[in-house]
């Protein structure tokens, strides 16, 4: 039964995974994403999710569709994945809910500072998560979107406006942290290698990172530069959810459609990844997402602070 309803999330159009939102489960587990494979020792894969699918048979075993789920689905700790129903994956996602989701609700934010380096970031050991794009993916757009507060994180026509890393309090419990947009043209390269210096830093040495919202604009093809993040952080083992934005857009006059970008980059990250990190559909316009996206974050707060 699961590999039927995994073989229809893959290929169903965009608009039919936008379903109502599932009720919270009570009380998720936080699974980090495995050590990326190299190019040279990755094994040989289906260069497509529906042909590892529809080779298999319709008398799968549930060890079958246990592996299966391993490997596509974000399957927390505290859920069995044999046991993995279709009610339990959050709409327009791969995540599935664990037994760690609570409430997530925002009640409150407000800006705490901002930091040039990463030894200057508060040190209250409150949870955060690092929201981390290019300088056109919407990063700003997704926080006030998230905290439906507007202006709350700056918002700009010219890419790369934000320099800094900047803290967010929510509920005076826990961070959402605007990273520098990465990849703006008009940066020189001297301040392109200082912005990588000291954001690495940051993912490396801070031990109050629960998880990076690696977010990656769905209306245009897959881009190198977001590959090679991704890699990097999973080389380095920091532990990643992708936030697709943009899923709005469904009329293009040119390319593909935003589902069919997302599906391309998803093998494209498969090509390196053991067990695909967790991803999810979202669209700060129409707000797309962004429940399901907060009570991803409950489940990976909430498993940190056990």
């Amino acid at each position: 039964m699961i590999l039927k309803t995994l073989t229809r999330l893959h290929t169903l159009p965009l608009a039919s995974l936008f379903s109502p939102t599932l009720s919270p489960k009570s009380s998720p587990h936080f699974l980090p994403i495995s050590s990326p494979l190299s190019h040279s020792t990755a094994p040989n894969r289906s260069p497509s999710l529906l042909a590892s699918v529809s080779n298999t048979t319709a008398k799968a075993s549930i060890s079958d569709s246990a592996r299966f789920a391993r490997t596509v689905l974000f399957v927390p700790p505290g859920v069995d994945a044999d046991h993995v129903s279709e009610e339990m994956i959050l709409p327009g996602s791969n995540i599935v809910l664990g037994p760690y989701a609570g409430d997530s609700r925002v009640k409150e934010v407000e800006f705490v500072k901002s930091s040039a380096r990463a030894r200057d970031c508060p040190k209250d050991n409150k949870p955060e998560f690092a929201i981390l794009g290019r300088s056109n993916v919407g990063k700003s757009s997704l926080i006030n979107a998230l905290v439906r507060k507007k202006e709350v994180a700056l918002t700009s026509k010219k890419p790369g406006k934000t320099q800094l890393i900047n803290h967010f309090l929510v509920n005076k419990s826990w961070y959402i942290v605007d990273l520098p947009g990465y990849g703006f043209a008009k940066a020189s390269e001297t301040a392109r290698m200082d912005w990588s210096s000291f954001t690495k830093g940051y993912f490396i040495n801070r031990d109050t990172l629960v998880a990076v919202l690696l977010l990656v604009d769905a209306s245009v093809p897959p881009q190198k530069i977001d590959l090679d993040c991704a890699n990097w952080l999973g080389r380095n083992n920091i532990p990643l959810t992708f936030v697709f934005t943009k899923c709005d857009k469904m009329k293009v006059s040119k390319g593909k459609r935003p589902d069919e970008n997302i599906r391309d980059f998803q093998q494209l990250i498969r090509q390196n990844y053991k067990v695909h990190p967790s991803w999810i559909m979202t669209s700060s316009v129409t707000g797309l997402g962004r429940d399901e996206l907060l009570l991803h974050m409950s489940q990976l707060r909430n498993y940190w602070d056990q």
